[in-house]
């Protein structure tokens, strides 16, 4: 395990009206605030969306499980901010459900806000860290530039 120390920042409130792209509003909070590592809660509806549910298989190339919807739903999440070369990053996952039909996972694909979804960003200030493109997994994850390493139970 590589782990980094940080301190907390600003925290940062935000409300996204319908129709609003969730990706797209908190990347650019992130952008115009300068926040470079932060981590996302989010509360309220979102109206459509592409969610990875896992991959179709263990091993490599790792080939997602999507879960499409075009209604109104709810939606609990949490997720990261760190950069990469093109600007911030937003990881999320999330339990999204509507009556019986619950979906846990990463939405992707114009997640679009249903009614009203409530943020609260808080910045991680003292942590160097980046999203990269792991080679061989064709996935944009944390890199940790300063990081400790913590060996785990064998």
């Amino acid at each position: 395990m590589e782990y980094a120390e940080g301190r907390a920042g600003r925290v940062f409130v935000a409300r996204m009206h319908e129709g609003e792209d969730i990706y797209a509003c908190l990347e650019g909070l992130a952008r115009e605030e300068g926040v470079k590592a932060a981590v996302c809660y989010l509360v309220g509806g979102i109206a459509r969306g592409k969610v990875v549910v896992g991959p179709e298989e263990r091993e490599p190339p790792l080939r997602p499980v999507f879960r499409q919807f075009d209604d109104a739903r709810e939606l609990v999440g949490v997720g990261t901010i760190f950069w990469n070369d093109a600007g911030p990053k937003l990881h999320l996952h999330a339990g999204i459900g509507r009556g019986d039909d619950p979906i846990v996972g990463c939405p992707r694909g114009g997640a679009e806000v249903f009614l009203v979804l409530e943020a609260v960003i808080m910045e991680i200030l003292g942590v160097g860290a980046s999203r990269a493109v792991e080679p061989g997994l064709d996935l944009a994850l944390l890199h940790l530039t300063d990081a400790k390493t913590l060996k785990g139970k064998e």
